[in-house]
């Protein structure tokens, strides 16, 4: 009975789903289905009919909604893009408003606008920071300008003559690092031109730099030997400049200097020395976020100077071989110590002194990375420990200061390379 009431039903079902036939909905398909034997056929069909529409929506929407899906994240992408160009163009103001009409434009690869803006992004900030860096050169060049014709104010008219020319060769400059800068901001800028150009505004600041220390060179007779400083104004793998005499066999040293930077992060290598298998045989380095440290025969101390705020600070280590004990002075007072810094390892002898930059090879290996940045004055290395007494002296400019008795800071004891210069300096007078 329950299977001839099946049967039955069916029968019903297909007779109601003909019947709307006549109204085309396309290829049919009979549906066989168990219903109460009270209830109404034709409104079960109906029924299950419109299950299939509901099912038929649900797939609808379901296909709505991947669409927007796929709107959504291409509005990302271009909400993505358009916030970079903004940074770019933000970044771009901010070093306008800081640099004022002597914008300097560096060679740095400057990518064609793209998908990839958070690439593009990364590089313009790079260029910048080197145009930045252009930027401090050039107002170094005019500053010792200023100083040579403030100090030679009765200068023969041939000098005066050279002074002018000198002035108008840094104008053209400006006007080339101008120019570069608007052809970067249109993305103009393809890699070979980038390094071309970068090549020549180098060339260029270095035959600026060798010009004024030829000026500057009539300076020499009439000041003492040890007032002048270095000033290494960019973070580049060849300013620098070397001691002429190396270091004999050491036990114990005092090294001291002037320093003065504004560099970030990390004001770099103030000086390296390195011998025959040794790299890193006496290094004072501060590099990326780490603190300045002091290494000796490539083992580590930190030390507690903070000195990149822009002003002059007088710093000095000193160190002997017993125990490996170490002392650090910032402007006169000591500020930390400590032991076990290479104990029993005396100092070899034969090395190469380097000023500016971190030796990864006797006498070469530089990394810009690790170049200071800034100016250094007064480096003298003494065989022994320095006495707090006499650590204060040298700050405070007293006339009982020593000088080195390895090296001594003096003109005639220096080499500089690749743009580095030298120009008149007196400690405590520019401290205060």
């Amino acid at each position: 009975m329950p299977a001839a009431r099946a049967a039955r039903t069916c029968a019903l079902l297909a007779l109601c789903l003909l019947g709307g036939a006549a109204q085309d909905f396309g290829p049919t398909r009979f549906i066989c289905t168990s219903v109460p034997a009270d209830a109404d056929m034709c409104g079960a069909a109906v029924a299950a009919g419109g299950a299939e529409e509901l099912r038929g929506s649900v797939l609808q929407l379901r296909e709505t909604v991947l669409q927007q899906k796929e709107t959504i994240l291409s509005q990302k992408e271009t909400i993505r893009e358009l916030t970079a160009k903004l940074g770019r163009c933000e970044s771009q103001s901010t070093l306008d408003a800081g640099a004022g009409e002597a914008r300097p434009g560096a060679g740095r690869k400057q990518p064609a606008a793209g998908k990839h803006a958070m690439g593009d992004l990364s590089r313009t900030a790079q260029a910048a920071e080197t145009l930045s860096q252009l930027a401090q050169t050039l107002q170094s060049l005019k500053t010792r300008l200023e100083n040579l014709e403030y100090s030679r104010l009765n200068s023969s008219s041939q000098t005066n003559s050279l002074k002018d020319l000198l002035q108008s060769k840094i104008d053209d400059l400006e006007r080339q690092v101008l120019s570069r800068v608007n052809s970067l901001e249109e993305g103009k800028g393809g890699p070979r031109n980038d390094t071309e150009e970068r090549a020549k505004i180098e060339s260029a600041l270095t035959s600026l730099h060798q010009r004024i220390s030829e000026l500057e060179k009539g300076q020499k007779d009439s000041r003492p030997g040890d007032k002048f400083q270095l000033t290494f104004p960019l973070r580049t793998n060849y300013m620098y400049a070397k001691v002429k005499r190396s270091l004999p066999e050491m036990y114990a040293f005092s090294v001291c200097m002037w320093l003065k930077s504004s560099a970030a992060p990390g004001v770099g290598t103030p000086f390296s020395y390195a011998v025959p298998g040794q790299a890193n045989e006496l290094v004072l380095i501060e590099w990326g976020n780490n603190p300045m440290e002091i290494l000796i025969n490539d083992k580590v101390a930190k030390l507690p100077f903070v000195i990149n705020d822009g002003k002059w600070h007088h710093i000095c280590v000193t160190w002997t071989t017993r125990d490996g004990v170490w002392e650090a002075y910032q402007d006169g007072t000591q500020g930390g110590n400590g032991e076990n810094l290479a104990p029993y390892h005396p100092i070899k002898p034969q090395g190469v002194l380097v000023l500016g930059q971190e030796q990864d090879t006797l006498g070469g290996g530089f990394d810009a990375t690790q170049a200071f940045v800034g100016e250094l004055a007064h480096f003298n290395i003494w065989d022994r420990k320095l006495t707090p007494g006499e650590v204060y002296n040298l700050a405070t400019c007293s006339p009982k200061a020593l000088s080195g008795n390895v090296i001594a800071w003096a003109e005639s004891h220096i080499e500089i390379y690749g743009g580095a210069t030298k120009w008149t300096f007196e400690a405590c007078r520019q401290v205060n």
